[in-house]
């Protein structure tokens, strides 16, 4: 386990800041809650087997007793690498993007089913969108009881949205809660 280069940490950053916002440096920032020490510090990002970490400082110190080929991962996994180097957010980074999103779209109770089959969000689906989303921006997708289903990328604006067909697709899929059944074996 080792620090994100400057490379990687750039592809990381403006990832989560297209999801978060100017709200990113409160994810790093943040006093940590976790970890054995009475004073665990903050948090950071750290990269194993090409994939993301983000740990509180003193859960990363406690991690560097263990061997590398040991080392499973320490704290929640946000996303990985590609073999061509590209980063993809996984579904583990959902509550951290649920708690600092800029923007979010809310699906109606009997459409929440399609999405978490993998499916995009059509405007039939469509319950409410956070004003002033533009299309390409980075989208958290709730249920009406504001429990985070997944997340996904605008593919039209909110003013478009409303001029729109009802099978028009609103938000293109990227990841969503059902993944931890559908690739359970993939995520770890």
């Amino acid at each position: 386990m080792r620090p994100l280069d400057e490379k990687e940490t750039t592809q990381v950053f403006e990832k989560l800041f297209k999801f978060t916002g100017p709200n990113l440096k409160h994810l790093l920032e943040r006093p940590a809650i976790e970890g054995p020490d009475p004073e665990p510090g903050r948090y950071c990002l750290r990269l194993h087997r090409n994939r993301v970490y983000y740990a509180s400082e003193a859960l990363v110190r406690r991690a560097t007793a263990v061997a590398r080929p040991r080392l499973a991962g320490v704290g929640t996994p946000i996303g990985k690498f590609t073999h061509h180097g590209a980063f993809h957010l996984t579904v583990h980074a959902l509550d951290l993007l649920a708690a600092h999103a800029r923007r979010r779209v809310w699906l109606k109770p009997d459409t929440e089913r399609s999405f978490l089959f993998g499916n995009s969000v059509p405007k039939s689906s469509l319950a409410r969108i956070t004003e002033n989303t533009k299309a390409g921006d980075g989208v958290v997708v709730m249920s009406m009881a504001d429990v985070p289903l997944g997340f996904g990328v605008a593919a039209r604006s909110a003013q478009d949205c409303r001029k729109a067909d009802t099978n028009a697709v609103v938000v293109l899929h990227q990841a969503d809660a059902g993944e931890y059944l559908r690739k359970e074996e993939e995520l770890m």
